[in-house]
C-alpha cells in the first residue's frame, strides 16, 4: 500500500460495529429518545440563549439576530439531517470521527476527530468559566463575600468555582451514563421553564420600537473589532473596511450563534449508548432541534423587543438578566441568573461527555493510545478518560483566560458539519444497499447545499479565529504523522493481511 493510499483507507461499517461489542471496550445502550432529546436541549439551552445570544444582537446583528438565529438553525438541521442518517448506519461512539472513517478515509477522520476535540474542550472550559461568573452575581444577590479566585502559592490564581463544578460532573459521568442524563433532566426542565418565563414576562416589556431598524446600518467597528484580526475572514477577503451590523454584522452574528446549537453533534457521540439507535437516535435529535429552535427565535425576538440593541451593547457583558436590568425587572434577573447558573451546569456535563466518547473511539481504533479506550467492567464507562478528561478541562478553565476559544468552539463544530455533509455522497455510493431507518432527502442536493452553508458560516468567523484554528490543524497533523498513522489498528491489520499473503505467495 502506498503512503497515499494509507492516508485514505477506510474502516468499515462491520468493524466499527464489531469494535463497539469488544469486551473490556464497550459502552452500556441505556439511552431513549426523550433522554437523547433533553441531552441535546440540555447543552444547547444555555450555551447559546444565556450568552452569545443577547452578546451577538448587541454587538453584530441587532433585532436581525432572530434571522441569524434562523439561519444556524437551518444549517445545523441540514447538517444534523446527515448526521441522522450515519448515526443509523453506523451506531457507535465518535460521531462525525467514525462517519467520516468509514468514507473519506483515516487521514480526513483524524482531523475531524481533532476539531471535535477543539470544540468540546473549548466549550467545556468556556462554559465552565461563564459558570464561575455567574455564581458570583448569584453570590453577591445573596450578599455573601467570596472571591471568585483562590490564590495558589502566590504563583498563579484558580478560578476554583469552574474548577469545582467541572470536578462534580466528571465524578458524576464516572457513576454512568444513565444517572448522569436523569441530573441533566432535571436541570433542563428548570432551565427550560426559566426561558418559558422569560418569554412571557419578558413579552410585557416589548416595544415595537425597538425593532426599527430590523438589520441596523453598517457602522465601522470600534475597540478590538476595528482590526483586521477581528474581521471576518470573508469581509476581510472582499476588501470591505473592518464593520460591525449591516448584512456582514448579520452573517457574523449567525455564526456567531450557531454556537448554540452544537448540543446535538455532541448528541451523536452517545449513539453506541443508544436503545434501538437506528430509529431512537434520529428522533431524539430532531426533537431536541425542534424544541431548541422554537425557545431560541421567541427569546431573540422577546429580547431585542424589550430594549434597543444599542443599549444592550452599552453592557460590559449583555445577556438575558441585561435586559430585564434595563426595564427595571432586577427581581426576574435575579430569577434568571440562578436560572442561567443551573443551565450552564447541563451544558458541560454533556460536552464533557462527549469529549471523552471522540476520544474513547479514538483512542480504541488506536490513533490515541488504547489504554484509554478501557471501559469498567460495572458500568460500562470510560472512567479513566472521563476522569481525565475531566482534570483537562478544569485546569483550563480554572488556571486560564478561556475568551479566546469561544469562536473556536465554532469554527471545530462547522468544520466537522462540513466533512459529515459530504461524506453522505460517499455512503450511498459505498453501500447502495444498505437498510437506513432513516436517509437525508433529496441526495445530493441537500447534502451539497449543508457543506455549502456551514462553510460559508466558517468563512463569517474572524481572521484570528482562521489563524488559530490552521495553528491547531498543524499541531494535529504532527501527532498523526508522529503516532496516530503508526499505532493505527486499522493499518496494521492491512500490514498483517499484506505480510500474510506475501507470504502464502512465497511458499
Amino acid at each position: 500500500m502506498s503512503f497515499f493510499e494509507s492516508l485514505m483507507r477506510t474502516k468499515s461499517i462491520e468493524a466499527s460495529l464489531a469494535d463497539s461489542r469488544s469486551e473490556g471496550r464497550s459502552l452500556k445502550r441505556s439511552l431513549g429518545v426523550w433522554d437523547l432529546a433533553i441531552m441535546g436541549v440540555a447543552v444547547a439551552v444555555g450555551a447559546g440563549i444565556f450568552s452569545v445570544g443577547a452578546k451577538a444582537a448587541a454587538n453584530n446583528a441587532g433585532p436581525s439576530i432572530t434571522i441569524g438565529f434562523l439561519l444556524a438553525a437551518v444549517t445545523c438541521g441540514l447538517a444534523i439531517m446527515a448526521y441522522a442518517e450515519f448515526a443509523s448506519s453506523v451506531p457507535v461512539a465518535g460521531s462525525a470521527y467514525t462517519f467520516t472513517y468509514a468514507t473519506l478515509g483515516e487521514l480526513l477522520a483524524w482531523i475531524i476527530g481533532w476539531d471535535l476535540i477543539l470544540e468540546m474542550l473549548s466549550a467545556s472550559a468556556v462554559i465552565a468559566s461563564y459558570w464561575g461568573v455567574y455564581l458570583q452575581e448569584v453570590v453577591n444577590i445573596w450578599g455573601w463575600d467570596i472571591p471568585p479566585k483562590l490564590s495558589i502559592f502566590g504563583l498563579f490564581e484558580l478560578n476554583w468555582a469552574a474548577f469545582f463544578i467541572v470536578a462534580v460532573l466528571t465524578t458524576l459521568l464516572a457513576l454512568g451514563t444513565k444517572l448522569s442524563s436523569r441530573v441533566s433532566a432535571v436541570l433542563t426542565i428548570l432551565k427550560v421553564a426559566t426561558v418559558l418565563f422569560v418569554i412571557v414576562v419578558g413579552a410585557f416589556f416589548v416595544n415595537v420600537k425597538n425593532y426599527t431598524p430590523f438589520i441596523p446600518p453598517s457602522q465601522p467597528a470600534q475597540d478590538s473589532g476595528a482590526d483586521a484580526w477581528h474581521q471576518s475572514l470573508f469581509s476581510f477577503m472582499s476588501g470591505a473596511e473592518p464593520s460591525m451590523y449591516g448584512v456582514f454584522g448579520l452573517l457574523a452574528g449567525a455564526s456567531i450563534v450557531f454556537f448554540a446549537f452544537i448540543g446535538f453533534d455532541v448528541v451523536a457521540t452517545s449513539a453506541e449508548e443508544v436503545k434501538n439507535p437506528k430509529k431512537n437516535l434520529p428522533r431524539g435529535i430532531f426533537l431536541g432541534l425542534a424544541i431548541v429552535t422554537v425557545l431560541y427565535l421567541s427569546v431573540s425576538l422577546v429580547i431585542t423587543g424589550m430594549v434597543s440593541y444599542t443599549d444592550l451593547a452599552a453592557s460590559e457583558t449583555p445577556s438575558l438578566a441585561t435586559a430585564f436590568v434595563l426595564v427595571g425587572a432586577d427581581w426576574a434577573a435575579q430569577i434568571i441568573s440562578i436560572s442561567i447558573l443551573l443551565g450552564f451546569t447541563t451544558v458541560i456535563l454533556v460536552l464533557l461527555m462527549g469529549l471523552a466518547r471522540v476520544l474513547f473511539s479514538m483512542s480504541r481504533d488506536g490513533l490515541l493510545p488504547r489504554s484509554w479506550s478501557i471501559t469498567s467492567e460495572k458500568r460500562k464507562t470510560p472512567i479513566r478518560l472521563q476522569i481525565g478528561v475531566g482534570i483537562a478541562v478544569a485546569l483550563l478553565a480554572g488556571l486560564t483566560n478561556v475568551d479566546w476559544l469561544e469562536e473556536m468552539i465554532n469554527i471545530g463544530t462547522l468544520s466537522a458539519f462540513v466533512l459529515v455533509s459530504l461524506s453522505i455522497l460517499v455512503l450511498r455510493k459505498k453501500y447502495p444497499n444498505r437498510e437506513l431507518a432513516y436517509r437525508m432527502p433529496w441526495s445530493p442536493f441537500l447534502p451539497i447545499l449543508s457543506a455549502v452553508l456551514c462553510f460559508w458560516l466558517m468563512l463569517n468567523l474572524s481572521t484570528l479565529t482562521w489563524l488559530r484554528f490552521a495553528i491547531w490543524l498543524v499541531i494535529g497533523l504532527a501527532v498523526y504523522f508522529l503516532y496516530s498513522r503508526r499505532n493505527s489498528r486499522l493499518g496494521k491489520e492491512q500490514h498483517s493481511l499484506a505480510d500474510t499473503l506475501g507470504s502464502g505467495e512465497l511458499k
